[in-house]
This record gives structure tokens, C-alpha cells and sequence, in this order.
């Protein structure tokens, strides 16, 4: 394998699309509150996506060094743990990868706020920043926060809150009280998938002393929150569609939710870690189907 497909395999493309569910429902809102602009969208996707990628790198750079990743990993392999890239290649990487996301960040909240919103700017530059050391530390150092249990509330607070209400408010300089609800969503859903990728690694976390919160309740209680985080993502988007219901065409973002149940049966009956890992693929991809069927429907494109 050459050293590019190397790190478009570090990369992981395949957690894109989740991770810019958030700033898809976030652009939504603000379109549907009246605001709109293609360079703001343009810029927070790409700033999303450079945040995704990092995370990705220091993933592998920290779970590998710590030997998180081992054999008994049920996943994909990872490009340091396959010996693809180097410690030095990934510490490299994600250096480089934290410098042109530091210019993302400056790029977009200057677009969005100019000198005009000084104050606006210097918290959005002061979150960015924040987004960029969560990406590295989930793995990263011998205080890693990943190895803790707290994950799980960096995912919904960054994935969820920050990704929605953050990118709304880079349009329409402020926020109304229902936006919350779909952002809870997106972050309750993100933080499923999270858990279920700790579900199918709960034997070798536990080994490698990674204390997930699945590690920490134990794999069948882990199984009873992830059906709570879904079913609560499901009820705030059911109030926000009820709340703001006009037409036929505002239940339509629901329909992703069918996947999303099904996904709940088939986690139900599984005894075997190993049987999840097809599921994670599943609930990322109905996310981001619910990401692009909220942003149909409240541009009026549907």
C-alpha cells in the first residue's frame, strides 16, 4: 500500500459523513429562520470535516501507542497498528492536520462575523480551538479523556450542541429556544454510534484499560443506554416536527428513523460483540439520511 492510500486509510472517510450531520441541520435551521450562505456553509463544512480527520489520526496515533489496538480488535485495522504509517509519519500528520484546521477555524468565523461581531469572533476562534485539542485528547497523553468514560458527553456536546447551534448562530447571529431540539438529536445519535463502537470493543477495552462508559456498566447495560440515547433522539425530533408542523412534508426527516429502530432490533439480539460492527456503518449513514432529509425539508426542496 502506497503512503497515500496509507493515510486516506487513517483518514477514515467513512466517519465523514457523520460528522457533518450536525452543521447540515444547523445550515437548515437557519435557512428555515430566514438565513442563508453558501460560503459560511462551504467553509463550516470543510472546517468539520479537517476537525473529523484529526480525530481520526490522533485516534490512531493514541490508541495505537497505548496498544488499545491489538489483535483482539474486532474493527478495521488501523494504519499505525498495521505498521502503514510510522508513530513519527501520524504525530506529523496530525500537526499539519491541526495547523490547516486552525485556518479553517480563522477563515470561517472571520467570513461569518468580520470586525463587526469582534466579540462573536473571539468565542467562535476560542471554540474552534477547543474542537481542535477534543479531537487530539480523546486518545492522546496519559489523560486522555477517552480512556475515562467522557467520550460520550464530548461527542454530544460537540457533535450535537456545538454542531448544530454553533453553525446555526455563524448565519443568524442568534438562536431560538426550538433549535435545541434537533441539536440534541444529532447529538444523542452521535453519541449512539460512539457507543456502539464501544460496545464492540468492550473485551479489548476492558484489557487495554480503556474505561468507556460501556466498560464501566458493563456490555448488557451498555446495550440498554444505546437504546435510550436513540429513542430520546427520536422524541426531541418528533417535538421539533409536532412544534413546527405545517405540512405533510415536515414528518418526512422521521422516516430515518425507521433504519434507525431496526438497527435497535437487530442490537437487541446480539450476544457476540463482534455481530455490531456491521451496525455502526447502519445508524452513521441514518444520521446523515436524517441530516439531508431535515435539510430537504426545511428549504422547501421537497
Amino acid at each position: 500500500m502506497t503512503k497515500i492510500k496509507a493515510w486516506l486509510s487513517a483518514a477514515r472517510f467513512r466517519t465523514l459523513p457523520l460528522s457533518i450531520s450536525g452543521i447540515i441541520v444547523g445550515t437548515a435551521l437557519a435557512n428555515f429562520y430566514g438565513h442563508s450562505n453558501t460560503t459560511i456553509f462551504v467553509l463550516a463544512l470543510a472546517t468539520t470535516l479537517g476537525f473529523q480527520i484529526t480525530s481520526n489520526f490522533a485516534n490512531d496515533y493514541g490508541d495505537g501507542v497505548k496498544g488499545t489496538d491489538n489483535d483482539e480488535r474486532i474493527g478495521p485495522k488501523r494504519a499505525y497498528q498495521s505498521g502503514l504509517l510510522s508513530r513519527k509519519e501520524l504525530k506529523r500528520g496530525i500537526i499539519i492536520a491541526c495547523f490547516i484546521n486552525l485556518l479553517l477555524v480563522l477563515a470561517v468565523v472571520y467570513y461569518a462575523f468580520g470586525t463587526q461581531y469582534l466579540l462573536y469572533l473571539l468565542i467562535f476562534a476560542l471554540l474552534g480551538i477547543l474542537s481542535i485539542w477534543a479531537a487530539i485528547r480523546y486518545t492522546v497523553g496519559s489523560s486522555a479523556y477517552g480512556y475515562k468514560g467522557f467520550g460520550d458527553i464530548f461527542v454530544f456536546l460537540f457533535f450535537g450542541i456545538l454542531g448544530v447551534l454553533g453553525s446555526m448562530f455563524l448565519y443568524t447571529k442568534f438562536l431560538v429556544p426550538q433549535a435545541i431540539l434537533p441539536a440534541i438529536t444529532i447529538g444523542l445519535l452521535s453519541t449512539g454510534v460512539l457507543n456502539l463502537n464501544n460496545l464492540r470493543d468492550f473485551a479489548s477495552d476492558k484489557n487495554a484499560g480503556k474505561k468507556t462508559l460501556v466498560v464501566q456498566m458493563g456490555f448488557k447495560n451498555g446495550k440498554i443506554y444505546h437504546y435510550t440515547l436513540l429513542v430520546l433522539a427520536f422524541i426531541g425530533m418528533l417535538v421539533f416536527v409536532t412544534a413546527n408542523f405545517e405540512s405533510w412534508k415536515n414528518g418526512i426527516p422521521l422516516l430515518a428513523f425507521i433504519p434507525i429502530f431496526l438497527h435497535l432490533k437487530k442490537v437487541r439480539s446480539v450476544q457476540q460483540p463482534v455481530l455490531l460492527d456491521p451496525e455502526l456503518k447502519k445508524l452513521a449513514l441514518s444520521t446523515f439520511l436524517l441530516a439531508l432529509l431535515f435539510y430537504f425539508c426545511y428549504n422547501n426542496f421537497l
